[in-house]
Order: C-alpha cells, then structure tokens, then sequence
C-alpha cells in the first residue's frame, strides 16, 4: 500500500488512515522482535525489551487510532446555511451537553455559491462524514466535509442538463436528490455525477424532495404532492404521480419527512395541516387549523410515531403522533419567534429548529432534547452571528 504525505481517505477522514499507519508499526516491530529473538546473542536480551516496549506502544497507538475511527469523541455539531444571495455559507455550531448547556459558534464555511432560496424546505442536510447544501443562484450543491471535529467544504456538484435554482436536497446511502425550479434528479453520493432519471416538474413551486425506501416525493406549494419512484438500485426512476389530495388538506404542501415508506407532510394552509401518505393515500390529521393562525411549514421525524413541524405563524413547534392510516395533533412547544425549518438528530435524542427572533430581528438555532415519549425540553440556543435568517438545518454527529 502506498500513502501520500497528506492523504485523507475520501470515506473516513484521517483516522482510518492513522489507524493503518499504526498496524503497520506493530507488524513492524513484532517482526523485528522475531528476528532479533536469538537468545544466544550477548545484547539479545536487551533488543527484545525494547522491541516489546516498542511493540506495546505501537499496539496502544493502534486501539485509539481504532477508536477514533470508530466514531470515539465525536462531538455534536449543528449545521445551517445563510442563504445570502451574494454569497451562500454553512455555519456551524457545537452542542455541548456537559454542565450549562450550551450552542456555540465553531466556524463559518463560505460554500462557493449564492443562495436566495425562499418558501422552501431541506436546503440542508448532513448524514455521517458529509453533508449538502443548495445553492439556489448558482445552480450548484456545495459538498460539506467532516473529518473528526473540523469541517470544510468539499466538492462542487452541478445539476443535471436544464435544471435550475435548487431550492431542496435529501440524501440516502448512495444517493443525493436535489429538486428545483425545473427538475427532480439524483446523484451517485459522493461522487456528485448524476444517477437515473430526471424528473420534469409540472411548475416552479417545488418546495422539498424527500426519499423513503422505494419512493420520493416532492411537495408543490401550488397545491401538489408528487411520488416519484426509485429503481432498485434507489436513483429516481424519471417518471412521477400526483397523489390525490382532500379539498381540506390541499393547500400550499411544503414540509415533508419519511417514516420508511410512510410519508408526514403538511399542506400549511389546509383547515387539516398535518397529513400521512401511506401506500399513495392521503390521510389528513386535525390539531392546528389554518383558520386560527396556525400552519405547520416543515417537518422532522421523530422517535416512534412522533413528528415535529415547525409551525411558523404559530411562532411554535406543533407534534404529532401517527400510525400508518392517520394520527392525532399532541401539543405546541412556543419559541421567540417563527420558525423557518426544523430537525431531528440521527438518535433522535435533539431536536434542532431555526427561527428569527421576534425581539432582536436576529437567526438563531434552538436544540430541544426528546425524551421516549416525544416531548421536548429546550436545552440552548444559539447567540446572534449577524444573519437575520437562516435556511436549512441538519446535525452531524
């Protein structure tokens, strides 16, 4: 095996690396301890000493770069995007849990691209070692890196032939979704190239794409919901389907997240706001009516059947528990201000929401943590970094 000064593997950061450097050194030694072994030789003594201290310190050297590599001191991280439509960036904050909670600023990563991205969801979104974000005036996904604690922007990744303004990304184990103005499409994940089928949207008003097992779905704040299927290899498919939605459960979809195969969405300006889409059908759930200056925008997935939305007139976080046919609204959790986009950690332990602040005009990011029953206790929010609003949120861990 060859190494480069330098070197970071693609799919794990330096720790696989220094990992493998680490085997080496113990082979190296016990070699060596094995051919200087001869008991007969005056200094032979001596030379397996120090080759079993020396192989001892290479083997303790070994198990911490193994847990590194296994995920070992990992903190959590939130991350969100400005959207600045002259400059798109990442910022990044840190959860720490210990003593006084707090979420504190750690960097800010510009993305390369512009934003401008508005009524819109999952701009955003982060699972293991990399992360995604749309930028919307540049008609690029900008690729985030993690490598232990630090972050940085990776690669740049343009969209399919014809497709504009990504306003929306999901990511699978081998796939990035991004939708647009014009375009449904899937990229192989990291590698950026695109993977399967464009899919052409009847109008502009994509808000979200999201992909469960077998199907993705885009919400149109026009008044649709489309199933785009996935072929076995999980790339989208090129074809889609509108689901039939109920006069009182129509209006501007926006946010959505899936349970599996099961879909949560909410058609925000609906009497019925909150929605599961199971098996193609629509089964609207009531809780929080439009008519009384409430909507639902976005939405998380949350422990057992529990779902999240961020409630943006509401000024609150709305939950919801559901079954596979329907469900029931539970309770508001009030925040200081309107939400703009909301997540749940891959634990499903935090809750993480984005709003601007009533009384300062100001973003901020607020983590709540979940307990088994899907209720929320505020844990910190962020201070003002000088960005009126953010779009998109993910954690990383």
């Amino acid at each position: 095996m060859k190494f480069r000064v330098g070197y970071v593997p693609p799919s794990g950061g330096r720790a696989p690396y220094r990992a493998t450097l680490a085997a080496m050194c113990v082979n190296c030694c016990l070699n060596r301890c094995s051919a200087n072994s001869n008991p007969i030789k005056e200094d032979g003594t001596l030379k397996i000493n120090l080759c079993r201290a020396g192989g001892m310190l290479a083997t303790m050297f070994l198990a911490t770069s193994m847990g590194f590599a296994g995920g070992g001191g990992r903190n959590t991280f939130v991350l969100t995007s400005t959207n600045n439509a002259n400059g798109n960036e990442v910022v990044v904050f840190e959860l720490n849990t210990a003593g006084t909670p707090s979420l504190s600023w750690e960097r800010t990563l510009p993305t390369g691209g512009n934003g401008g991205a508005s009524t819109n969801a999952g701009v955003l979104q982060f699972s293991d070692n990399l992360g995604a974000v749309a930028n919307y005036g540049s008609n690029t996904v900008s690729q985030i890196e993690r490598d232990g604690n630090y972050f940085n922007m990776g690669r740049t990744i343009n969209l399919a032939a014809n497709c504009v303004k990504p306003d929306s990304v999901a990511l699978t184990d081998e796939h990035l979704f991004v939708v647009g103005a014009k375009c449904a499409e899937s990229h192989a994940w990291p590698s950026g190239h695109v993977d399967g089928r464009v899919v052409v949207l009847p109008d502009t008003s994509a808000a979200q794409i999201a992909a469960g097992n077998s199907w993705a779905a885009v919400t149109l704040t026009s008044g649709s919901l489309l199933q785009l299927p996935l072929t076995p290899r999980g790339a989208l498919s090129g074809t889609s389907t509108s689901v039939t939605l109920q006069p009182d459960a129509d209006s501007v979809p926006l946010g959505e997240a899936f349970w599996g195969d099961i879909l949560g969405f909410t058609p925000a300006h609906s009497e019925r706001n909150f929605a599961i889409v199971n098996n193609g059908v629509e089964y609207p759930i009531s809780g929080t009516p439009f008519s009384t200056g409430q909507a639902p925008c976005w939405v998380a997935k949350g422990p057992g059947s529990a779902w999240f939305t961020g409630n943006s007139p509401g000024h609150a976080i709305s939950i919801f528990f559901s079954d596979g046919q329907g469900g029931t609204f539970y309770k508001s959790i009030p925040l200081p201000g309107a939400p703009t986009d909301i997540t749940v950690s891959t634990d499903q332990k935090w809750l993480a929401v984005i709003y601007t602040g009533t009384a300062d005009s100001e973003g901020h990011v607020a983590v709540f943590s979940i307990d088994t029953y899907g209720d929320l206790t505020h844990v910190a929010t962020s201070d003002p970094v000088g960005v009126a609003a953010f779009n998109g949120v993910a954690f990383s861990q």
